[in-house]
């Protein structure tokens, strides 16, 4: 029987153990994390899986998610894309917000994801 593992690391490249070096977040060490490299990844496993005890997100998902020449969009989708798929996820289902940490070392990415999450959490 598989152990499901509650605990979903957000990130294109990183793994947890490299998330601790820079954060000194103990929750890092631990082994039982799922590693989602992007915004399908991390949609299809809430969705097979169900919501993880904790989920901890990177904003800069890969290369291509950077700015758009001449727009405001990005390319790919980014940890915010994430993060706002699920907070409507948890609106339509009426399922509370799973615990979070933002590890994104994109400070203006780190600050957005955050405030969407707590304010979410905060209605």
């Amino acid at each position: 029987m598989e152990i499901t593992k509650r605990l979903l690391f957000l990130d294109d490249i990183r793994y947890p153990i490299e998330a601790y070096h820079y954060t000194k977040q103990d929750i890092f060490l631990r082994k039982d994390w799922h590693i989602v490299r992007n915004y399908e990844q991390f949609v299809n496993r809430i969705l097979e899986k169900g919501l993880p005890e904790m989920i901890s997100f990177d904003h800069d998902l890969a290369d291509e998610n950077y700015l758009k020449q001449d727009s405001q969009e990005f390319v790919e989708k980014t940890g915010y894309d994430c993060a706002k798929w699920l907070v409507e996820y948890c609106m339509d289902n009426y399922l509370d917000l799973p615990q979070f940490y933002c590890h994104s070392m994109n400070p203006v990415g780190k600050e957005n994801i955050e405030s969407l999450l707590k304010n979410f959490k905060n209605l």
